[in-house]
């Protein structure tokens, strides 16, 4: 009689950190309309030029900008809403950096400046690196489903096992649930030097984790 014998296989690597994505807006706010629309866009065209001119010396590989929207509202000023209108501009910035030195030194020139804020800054792998490693870390997940498996068997004197079903976990229909590939994006870390011990910004890329499970379930005799 075959004996059925049901694992989860598991592996993980860590990678060097390839691209820093950074996310920037800015928030204005004023009386006047026409001139809160007027200093948002003082900030935001000279962040715009600035990016181009990164990527066209191969800092970034992409970047992307919202346009500049307007909020008007009446303030609340204690149990009562204000008479008067408040116009808020804002707009966001989102860029992905290969080059980790042009980085810093770009988060570190905006984050000082008026109206002006780096919302987040995460570490990810590219995006065309990205299938290869899953695929290497899916195969050793695999391999790990195949040996613990043969050491059940191997536990109540059985044979070589034979995969009959592999899938991502939760796919047995065993009920089980889990997630099969998960490579995660490393948040940022800061020093407030930069190398040189000068003054500035030095970031530190933290490793990208990716991490994948397997359902598999094997026969012997």
């Amino acid at each position: 009689m075959s004996l059925l014998i049901t694992v989860r296989g598991s592996a993980e690597r860590s990678c060097p950190a390839e691209r820093g994505i950074v996310s920037l807006g800015a928030h204005v706010e004023g009386s006047e309309k026409d001139e809160v629309v007027a200093r948002a866009k003082r900030a935001l065209d000279p962040l715009v030029s600035q990016l181009g001119e990164l990527q066209q010396r191969g800092a970034l590989a992409t970047w992307s900008s919202d346009q500049v929207r307007v909020i008007s509202q009446h303030p609340w000023a204690g149990d009562r809403r204000s008479d008067e209108v408040v116009h808020t501009a804002s707009f966001g910035v989102r860029a992905e950096f290969v080059d980790f030195e042009k980085l810093a030194g770009f988060v570190d020139h905006w984050a000082g400046r008026d109206h002006v804020e780096v919302h987040g800054l995460a570490w990810d792998v590219l995006a065309s690196h990205r299938r290869a490693y899953v695929a290497e870390v899916r195969k050793a997940a695999v391999d790990d489903a195949v040996a613990t498996a043969q050491a059940y068997a191997d536990a109540v004197r059985r044979g070589r096992v034979t995969p009959v079903e592999i899938a991502d976990p939760g796919m047995l229909g065993d009920g089980s649930g889990g997630g099969g590939a998960a490579p995660i994006m490393a948040k940022a870390a800061f020093a407030d030097l930069s190398s040189d011990g000068g003054p500035g910004l030095r970031l530190e890329p933290e490793d990208i984790l990716i991490e994948v499970s397997v359902d598999a379930r094997f026969t012997t005799d």
